[in-house]
């Protein structure tokens, strides 16, 4: 008969093949309104590092969806950022209509919405927290997030699904930054828009999402739920899942 190490070993091996599918883990938004800090940056800019850094103390500190978004139009002056892609390019000069600002530029932070060019002196997203018109319950299961939305009136919502990493380094050889070695937390990896729809008080609406990329080892990773109003363009609620 086989040992009760020998018996231990195997079921050690066997629960460490587990499907993915058996993994499960869940998140509720507060009855606050979750603040969105959003940061436009590029590797190759050299007055965005101490926004990166801001970012990263920021979101320690409280609740909060951070995003940083690399966008690409600094690639062509001496270092291509390997985290910046054209969408995030395109993104910020469709969001000038929503957040305020005339212009695309970096390092650009906007929070809840609207442009902010104090955010160096920003040390809470909000001094006081909204009560949240929408709520949102997020769960996982393996590899696939399921959204419940639910709004207290009716009212023409929209969201999009943003995929975060922390935890990167780069050290950058060429451009603004040559010679520097560059830490980035809560970088966008990937990010699907959910096209409008008209939310009724107290009928729940389902969302789903699988993320097309896979983790990058060593690194946390959050999927993060911003759900916006479909008129005016910004945050009504955000929720994040880490496990």
């Amino acid at each position: 008969m086989p040992s009760r190490a020998a018996l231990l070993l195997t079921t050690l091996a066997c629960a460490a093949f587990l499907p993915a599918q058996a993994q499960t883990c869940s998140a509720q938004s507060a009855a606050h309104a979750t603040p969105v800090v959003e940061l436009y940056t590029s590797e190759g800019c050299n007055s965005c590092p101490p926004a990166d850094r801001w970012l990263s103390a920021f979101a320690a500190k409280q609740e909060v969806v951070a995003l940083a978004f690399h966008v690409d139009y600094w690639d062509r002056l001496g270092w291509a950022d390997r985290f910046a892609s054209p969408a995030f390019t395109q993104r910020q000069a469709q969001q000038q209509a929503v957040n305020g600002s005339r212009y695309s530029y970096t390092p650009q932070v906007v929070i809840n919405g609207a442009d902010r060019k104090d955010w160096s002196g920003v040390s809470t997203a909000t001094p006081t927290r909204p009560n949240a018109n929408v709520q949102i319950s997020l769960g996982r299961t393996g590899d696939k997030l399921t959204a419940t939305v639910q709004a207290r009136g009716s009212v023409r919502l929209a969201a999009y699904w943003a995929v975060t990493e922390s935890g990167h380094s780069t050290a950058v050889k060429g451009g603004e930054n040559s010679g520097v070695m560059l830490r980035h937390d809560h970088v966008v990896r990937e990010l699907q828009p959910v096209p409008a729809w008209a939310a009724a008080a107290g009928v729940p609406t389902t969302l789903q999402f699988q993320p097309r990329i896979a983790t990058t080892t060593g690194h946390l990773r959050e999927v993060n739920l911003v759900v916006i109003d479909a008129e005016t363009g910004k945050p009504v609620q955000a929720l994040k899942l880490s496990c």
